[in-house]
């Protein structure tokens, strides 16, 4: 039996052959001209490219502007661990190629740079879009379809409503007399019509009544302000009016009403009053008010003189209940004459001031 001994110069020879080989072919690769290379009749589709690691292919340098790769099916290829980051596809000419069933789900797009792209040249003109024609939905918003047993809706704003507001209905002690004022409306939040009554009840001797009652015309004039204007009658002078005013919330939420009458007899009549409520928590409120009265001649069959003759003052604590809809109250008036009027009401023996306790209710519905 013969013993053939191999040199160690061999082997290792051998051994360094084999390693150099994978360089040498990736050497090979970097500098292949890719420009005239035609791929449109390969069949890529049953390729696995899962383990493709082309980062060290040396492809960054490779020129794909002339790659053809209209032809080439990709549908079925596994791209999710191909590693192309070093590759140049700015030049690559994929026009041709069919995506519609390229799934890139699982494609991480966060690092994709498309600020080169130029999208000027891009028909998105069967998307989605562009303007509704005429007939895309019908006047009443229907759409065809009937609104059923209960008909059209209606909004809020255009519907006809109507209130009732009592501001002082209460018991004056000391002059023995019932205070009364109260409001009612119907219309709209832009046009309504007004019936306002404000006048007190003697409780004895003649039961006296004195009022000034208006119909008037609602209109808001801005967001804080409303505008009246109207027919008014006063009992205390038996004569009518034509009145207008302007009432409304001024700064720090002081509720102010200013109105005019004018008389059949020339006498013009100027009422000015302001409210503000303090509320103390969710139910008891303290609301101060002033009013003050003047007119433009002096009347002595009706105790009026020229300038202002009258100016009225009271506070009241109020417990608001049901829903704040009615509220009893307590409280303290004052009435003073001014000017000449005081002459006038000390020359007919009449008192020129007069204080009272008073308790009432306001409500609302």
């Amino acid at each position: 039996m013969k013993i053939y001994k191999v040199g160690l110069p061999f082997i290792g020879m051998s051994s360094l052959m084999l390693l150099m080989s994978p360089l040498a072919n990736a050497a090979e690769m970097s500098n292949m001209d890719h420009g005239s290379m035609d791929m449109s009749g390969m069949d890529m589709s049953d390729m696995d490219h899962s383990s493709m690691d082309m980062s060290g292919m040396g492809m960054s340098d490779m020129d794909h502007s002339k790659m053809d790769m209209s032809g080439m099916d990709m549908s079925d290829m596994d791209h999710s661990g191909m590693d192309m980051s070093g590759m140049d596809h700015g030049s690559m000419d994929m026009s041709g190629m069919d995506h519609g069933s390229m799934d890139m789900s699982g494609m991480d797009h966060g690092s994709m740079d498309m600020s080169g792209m130029d999208h000027g040249s891009m028909d998105m003109s069967g998307m989605q879009g562009g303007k509704a024609p005429a007939d895309a939905r019908s006047p009443d918003y229907s759409n065809g379809v009937p609104y059923g047993r209960f008909g059209k809706p209606v909004m809020m704003g255009s519907l006809p409503l109507w209130g009732v507001s009592v501001d002082d209905l209460g018991y004056q002690f000391d002059d023995d007399q019932i205070n009364y004022e109260f409001d009612t409306w119907y219309g709209t939040d832009s046009n309504r019509v007004t019936l306002r009554s404000e006048g007190s009840i003697q409780t004895k001797d003649d039961k006296e009544i004195d009022s000034l009652t208006s119909l008037s015309y609602w209109k808001p004039l801005s967001i804080f302000w409303n505008g009246e204007a109207g027919v008014a009658y006063d009992t205390e002078n038996d004569k009518s009016a034509v009145m207008a005013g302007i009432a409304g919330t001024a700064p720090y939420f002081i509720e102010t009403d200013a109105r005019a009458y004018l008389y059949t007899d020339g006498q013009v009549r100027l009422d000015l009053g302001a409210e503000y409520e303090w509320r103390l928590d969710q139910h008891w409120v303290v609301i101060p008010e002033v009013e003050l009265t003047a007119f433009s001649k002096d009347d002595t069959d009706n105790h009026i003189t020229k300038g202002f003759n009258e100016f009225g003052a009271d506070v009241r604590l109020t417990y608001e209940m049901l829903s704040r809809q009615l509220a009893p109250y307590v409280g303290i008036s004052y009435e003073t004459a001014l000017g000449n009027a005081r002459d006038l009401r000390r020359q007919e023996d009449e008192a020129v001031d007069s204080s009272s306790v008073t308790a009432g209710v306001k409500f609302w519905f």
